[in-house]
């Protein structure tokens, strides 16, 4: 995989990416979530946060530069530091389930 077409800059897979992953692994990878407006979304978006918020690995290298860590964070609508990225996801898939509970 090259990384300059299959990588956006900002974070996270671009759609040539994802659409190269889909064709040599046969998975269907979706762009990220910035607000989580349905349920569905709310459930990608606070796992997402509460997973890459636990992930080891620094925010920034040692050119001050940000990581692919942190600007995946950024791209799916965090800016703040790890420990908040995992209690902002944790609140989201809060409310998920409340909005779940809701419906049923």
């Amino acid at each position: 995989m090259t990384k300059q077409v299959h990588q956006n800059p900002k974070g996270g897979l671009s759609e040539a990416g994802r659409k190269y992953y889909k064709r040599k692994e046969g998975a269907n990878l979706q762009p990220p979530v910035k607000s989580a407006d349905s349920p569905a979304e709310m459930r990608r978006r606070g796992s997402f946060l509460v997973r890459m918020g636990s992930a080891n690995g620094p925010l920034k290298d040692e050119k001050g530069e940000p990581t692919r860590l942190k600007q995946s964070l950024v791209a799916w609508g965090h800016s703040g530091d790890k420990a908040s990225a995992v209690a902002k996801g944790r609140r989201i898939l809060d409310r998920y389930k409340k909005s779940k509970d809701n419906t049923a």
